[in-house]
């Protein structure tokens, strides 16, 4: 996928997310934190690639990640999530300068590149070292960029228009007085007879 597949598609997995609720911080996250923040660490992944559009510009880094674990190796893989969550939690000191919807925001665009990438037939290593790769291929690099395009534009209109869950107005009350009302009910049956 292209930088700006990659890109587009962040910002679509983030609304998507702000949408959904998927974490209280991302649910009355600030857009001025969550697109930067997506959009940030979107291409994140790509630092094993010299040739990328991040890694031309850091090529110090990128080239021995490249010697080490080869393109599309761990910074695609579940256990590089695992070790940057794991490094933000323990190296950095609390209360750091970004604001916690803006961090939930740079996971869900480092996801959201791993995600796009299963999309193409060459997958991922999900589960590196292991070989195996995960892949969904509903794009192919050979049919040039357009159709990735217009699948990620169409992924953020939808998500754009997808309506938001309310899941702080929710009457957590409700459930127990209906089995209340329920177990009222049977028992006056019960003494009906």
């Amino acid at each position: 996928m292209t930088a700006e597949g990659h890109l587009i598609f962040s910002v679509a997995c983030v609304i998507f997310a702000h949408k959904v609720e998927l974490s209280p911080e991302l649910a009355a996250g600030d857009w001025w934190h969550l697109i930067p923040g997506a959009l940030l660490t979107s291409l994140l992944p790509d630092i094993d690639h010299p040739k990328s559009l991040l890694g031309q510009r850091l090529k110090w880094i990128s080239a021995p990640i490249a010697r080490a674990f080869g393109h599309r190796g761990f910074t695609h893989s579940l256990l590089a999530i695992v070790a940057g969550l794991w490094f933000i939690h323990t190296r950095l000191p609390a209360g750091w300068i970004i604001p916690s919807d803006a961090w939930h925001a740079m996971i869900i665009g480092y996801l959201s590149h791993i995600i796009a990438d299963m999309l193409t037939s060459a997958g991922v290593p999900l589960l590196w070292p292991c070989r195996w790769r995960f892949c969904l291929p509903l794009l192919n690099s050979q049919q040039g960029n357009q159709l990735e395009r217009a699948l990620c534009l169409g992924l953020m209109f939808f998500a754009m228009l997808l309506p938001q869950k309310a899941l702080t107005s929710y009457n957590y009350e409700q459930p127990a007085r209906l089995v209340n009302s329920i177990r009222f009910e049977f028992i006056r049956l019960l003494n009906l007879k």
